[in-house]
């Protein structure tokens, strides 16, 4: 095996897919830091030691990169903050998830009980909206274009088969200036915020640095099964933008109608992001002791954006 594949400081190696995007670059520089080796899989001609290339060729991924890792990550996906959903972009949402992800499951079944634990990306989606209900890894699957969506991802991801240690990361929205607070401060700033709709839907989030820290949980406890990666307070569409608002030194008076809404980024969008009632709760995260720096919404608002006078 080459040198660029051999273990970290700290005796592991972990394979990421997906690398470039927020969570994934936020967890290889934690990873890292702590002194884990990491290779990264990029689909472009490989420029570092610690790179592969894969997905720019009709070739599946060769399953010796993955040989002797403690686990594979994967983060792959295009943009949900993108508007609006057109019927190619869905196609795009749906193939950026799928076609990596299946990849990544064919090699880890080649490698049988000698697999990595795989750890594949999905999201709090997979529940659609559930007014009033309390969803728990054990709640069904909801009924939209993003759940069904989450439901094709996930399948892809058990593909590694029944000699594979695989979770799926059910991620909310992250609260970052780079995540779902990215259009939210834009208007913020201007002025222009104020209750999405009725403003009362519950709405999933989790910080950055807890996203983070709940993956590298996840791995270190060898959790299998899905996995709530979500903040473990209540909190509605209003709490969030008026927390954002109050850090900005901004108002929140400005209604946006749901009919809006729909009119600029299209009824999947709307319902699946913005409307969405979802009260998701991480049992599983808790259980398993892991404990949450940013415990409010409140709290992960004031770690994302630096105070306004």
């Amino acid at each position: 095996m080459p040198d660029r594949l051999s273990p970290g400081a700290d005796g592991r190696r972990i394979v990421v897919a997906g690398a470039s995007g927020l969570i994934g670059g936020a967890l290889v520089d934690s990873l890292r830091a702590d002194g884990v080796e990491v290779t990264t899989l990029v689909r472009r001609p490989a420029e570092a030691p610690h790179e592969v290339e894969w997905l720019t060729r009709d070739e599946p991924l060769d399953p010796t990169v993955l040989e002797g890792a403690h686990a594979v990550v994967g983060l792959n996906g295009a943009s949900i903050g993108r508007f609006p959903w057109t019927t190619s972009y869905k196609s795009t949402l749906l193939w950026s998830r799928v076609t990596p992800t299946r990849a990544l499951a064919r090699a880890v079944r080649a490698l049988g009980t000698d697999a990595p634990h795989f750890v594949s990306a999905s999201a709090v989606g997979y529940y659609g909206s559930a007014p009033q209900a309390r969803l728990s890894e054990d709640a069904a699957r909801g009924e939209s274009f993003l759940a069904d969506l989450c439901g094709e991802w996930e399948a892809a991801a058990y593909g590694a088969g029944t000699d594979a240690a695989v979770s799926v990361l059910r991620t909310a929205p992250v609260v970052h200036a780079d995540g779902v607070l990215k259009p939210l401060m834009l208007l913020t700033r201007l002025g222009l915020s104020g209750p999405i709709g009725r403003g009362t839907q519950v709405w999933p989030w989790i910080s950055l640095d807890d996203e983070v820290r709940a993956i590298r949980h996840v791995i270190d406890e060898r959790l299998t099964g899905p996995v709530n990666l979500a903040g473990p307070t209540r909190a509605t569409a209003n709490d969030l933008g008026f927390a954002l608002a109050v850090r900005m030194n901004r108002p929140f008076l400005l209604r946006a109608p749901v009919w809006g809404i729909r009119l600029a980024l299209g009824a999947d969008a709307t319902e699946a992001i913005l409307t969405s009632d979802a009260h998701v709760v991480p049992d599983a995260l808790t259980v398993s002791g892991f404990g949450f720096r940013h415990p409010t919404v409140e709290d992960a608002v004031a770690a994302a954006v630096p105070a306004t006078r």
